[in-house]
C-alpha cells in the first residue's frame, strides 16, 4: 500500500501522520514541545531545536503503526496563504520533508499549518454543503475565514492576543502547566460564570486583551475562586466567538461555521456555544472538527498530500508537468 507522510511542526506541537490514496488515515503521532512550568511558550529558536530532536522518534513511531510505503510527503511550510507569511518552527519540517522527499526520490507537496487543520476538521465529520465560514481557534490564532470552494478569504481575526494566549496566561498565572486549555477547563467545569467579561466585537474582529487584564485583576485580589474565574474565561470566549460568527455570517451571506484549532478541541467550548445558540434561536450551523484532529496534528496534512498526490498522477497521465516540488 502507498501512502503519503503528512509533517507539520507548529509553536506547540511535532507531529506526524499516513494517509493512502483514498485519504483514509493510516496513522498519527504527535509530542508536544516540552515548556518550562510557570513560562507561557517556546522562543522560536528553542521549538525549533525540539522539532528536530523530536522529528526523527514522530517519523519513526508514525512509520511503525504501518507497512505502507511513502509514496509522497507533505508538509506544513507555513502559518496561513500570503507570500509574507513566515514563522521559523516550520522550517523544522520542511527541510526533514525536503530530505526525506529527496532520498526516497518521491514528491514532496508543500502546504499551510492553517489548510492542515482545516483538512483534519473535516476528517470523519458530515461536511458543510456549499460555501461555509471557518474559525481558527488557538494559542497562535483567531481567525475567520469564508470558506469558497478552494479559496480562503480572511474575513476578521482578534485584534489583540488570540483565544488560546487568553487561555494560557491566565492559566499559567493561577500556577497551571502550560498549554493550559485541559486544565483551565477542569477547573471551568467546577466553576460558574456570570458574564463578567464584557465582550468586545471591533469591526475587524474581536479583542480580549481587556478580558486578560480584568482575569489578571481577579487573580491577583484572590477574591474569587480559581474555578469561577476559569469559568468565566470559557463563557467570554463563547460568547464573543457567537456574536462574531453571527455578525459575519450575516454579513457574508454564509449560514454555517466549521470550528478547528486547539481551543475549538474544548469540550466545555463546544458546550456553550451550542447551548447558546439554541437559546437565541440561531440558524447558524456550527460544526466541530472531532477533538482529536482539532489541536496541532499533521493528518490533515497528509490527506492535502493525498489529494496533491493523486492529482499529480493525472497530470502525469496526461502528460503535462504536475508541478510538484520534489529535491532530487
Amino acid at each position: 500500500m502507498k501512502a503519503v507522510l503528512g509533517i507539520d511542526t507548529s509553536c506547540y506541537t511535532t507531529s506526524c501522520a499516513l494517509a493512502d490514496e483514498s485519504g483514509r488515515l493510516l496513522a498519527s503521532e504527535r509530542t508536544l514541545l516540552p515548556v518550562k512550568q510557570g513560562q507561557c511558550g517556546l522562543r522560536q529558536s528553542e521549538a525549533v531545536f525540539l522539532h528536530l530532536k523530536q522529528l526523527p522518534q514522530v517519523i519513526s513511531g508514525t512509520m511503525a503503526q504501518t507497512e505502507a510505503e511513502i509514496a509522497a510527503v507533505c508538509v506544513s511550510a507555513k502559518p496561513v496563504d500570503g507570500e509574507d507569511s513566515y514563522m521559523p518552527v516550520f522550517e523544522a519540517g520542511l527541510s526533514q520533508a525536503r530530505a526525506l522527499a529527496a532520498a526516497l526520490r518521491v514528491p514532496c507537496f508543500l502546504t499551510t499549518h492553517q489548510r492542515g487543520h482545516l483538512a483534519a476538521a473535516q476528517i470523519g465529520v458530515e461536511p458543510l454543503r456549499g460555501d461555509f465560514m471557518a474559525l481558527h481557534l488557538s494559542g497562535g490564532t483567531t481567525d475567520l475565514l469564508a470558506v469558497r470552494g478552494e479559496q480562503l478569504a480572511p474575513v476578521a481575526a482578534t485584534m489583540d492576543l488570540p483565544a488560546g494566549q487568553l487561555i494560557d496566561r491566565v492559566g499559567v498565572r493561577l500556577g497551571l502547566p502550560f498549554p493550559s486549555g485541559i486544565h483551565l477547563e477542569r477547573l471551568a467545569i467546577q466553576g460558574k460564570a456570570e458574564g463578567r467579561y464584557g465582550v468586545s466585537l471591533g469591526a475587524d474582529g474581536p479583542h480580549f486583551s481587556g478580558a486578560e487584564a480584568q482575569a489578571m485583576r481577579d487573580i491577583e485580589r484572590g477574591e474569587m475562586r480559581p474555578e469561577d474565574l476559569a469559568a468565566e474565561v470559557f463563557d467570554f470566549i463563547a460568547r464573543s466567538v457567537f456574536r462574531l460568527l453571527e455578525r459575519e455570517g450575516s454579513k457574508n451571506g454564509l449560514s454555517s461555521a466549521l470550528l478547528f484549532g486547539g481551543v475549538a478541541s474544548s469540550s466545555l467550548l463546544r458546550c456553550l456555544l451550542t447551548e447558546r445558540a439554541k437559546k437565541r434561536g440561531s440558524r447558524l450551523i456550527i460544526r466541530f472538527g472531532k477533538p482529536e484532529f482539532s489541536g496541532d496534528n499533521a493528518a490533515g496534512v497528509a490527506v492535502i498530500g493525498t489529494r496533491e498526490y493523486v492529482k499529480s498522477k493525472q497530470e502525469v497521465r496526461n502528460g503535462k508537468d504536475s508541478g510538484w516540488e520534489a529535491d532530487g
